[in-house]
């Protein structure tokens, strides 16, 4: 990752782990406030993962899901403690600013490019990223942005520019709404959207949509988690922030990450600890 990390060493984390957790098991329920992207609340990812740390640590989490860019303010106003976000580019900003520490890679999944069965644009059969976007501008068919500065709508305005920005007015729609929305939007006006495989296997494909486009290593969607800096906000749960990075990075869970499925399918690779490749 570029910018500064500001990383704790794993040792540090790990015995902050160990000794939080048996404080906590005597202490009064505190609660930690945790903006994240949609398309961990979407998927449900954070639901299957999130009652093992509240038990564990008595700390109630209030789950804030907003776009990228969204959560980063949440945290540069000290509203939030912690966020997990995935927009590389714009976490870097926020660090070297000086609003967050211990910046760590949590998980990562891909991005593609989904749009009704009729695929009117023919991007089942483009052989490269670039192919599969002028394809979309030369069909005049309808795509719809988040528009939200979210990491999604921020990844999707870096690909649109390598083929010389989006389509015409006419034809892309700012939607202003989260994921879910979206993808609604797309299915019923039968246009294309950019959007995580996690949220399409979990809201898109139960809607009728298709992956019309994927596999491109431009396309790779990594997530990360920072608390807020204290010294920014002293009022900030940094010690409840930290107990959370060490338990979502830890062995345990990053095996949990990584049997959360949908339609039989992984929605999330963990990165914080390496996985045992299965046969």
């Amino acid at each position: 990752m570029s910018g500064r990390t500001n990383y704790l060493p794993i040792a540090f984390l790990v015995a902050l782990f160990v000794s939080l957790a048996i404080a906590s098991t005597t202490a009064k329920k505190t609660r930690l406030r945790l903006a994240t992207t949609t398309s961990t609340d979407n998927t449900g990812l954070l639901n299957f993962i999130l009652p093992d740390f509240e038990k564990r640590f008595n700390i109630k989490t209030d789950v804030i899901p907003v776009g990228t860019g969204k959560a980063l303010k949440l945290a540069e106003r000290g509203d939030v403690d912690v966020v997990i976000v995935h927009a590389p580019e714009a976490e870097a900003v926020f660090m070297e600013a000086g609003f967050g520490v211990n910046r760590r890679a949590v998980m990562i999944n891909q991005f593609l490019i989904a749009g009704t069965p009729s695929d009117p644009a023919g991007l089942k059969k483009a052989k490269t990223l670039t192919d599969a976007l002028k394809k979309i501008k030369r069909s005049n068919s309808v795509f719809f942005s988040r528009g939200d500065d979210s990491g999604t709508h921020k990844k999707e305005l870096k690909l649109w520019a390598i083929v010389g920005g989006p389509p015409p007015k006419n034809n892309y729609f700012e939607t202003g709404q989260g994921m879910e929305a979206t993808l609604r939007i797309a299915r019923e006006k039968e246009g294309y959207t950019l959007t995580d495989r996690g949220t399409f296997l979990a809201i898109g494909k139960p809607l009728g949509l298709i992956a019309a486009f994927e596999g491109n290593p431009l396309l790779e969607n990594p997530y990360s988690i920072i608390a807020v800096n204290p010294s920014r906000h002293p009022h900030a749960r940094y010690m409840e922030a930290m107990m959370f990075i060490a338990w979502i990075t830890s062995p345990k869970v990053q095996a949990l990450i990584g049997s959360f499925k949908k339609e039989g399918e992984v929605l999330f690779h963990p990165t914080a600890v390496p996985q045992e490749k299965k046969n």
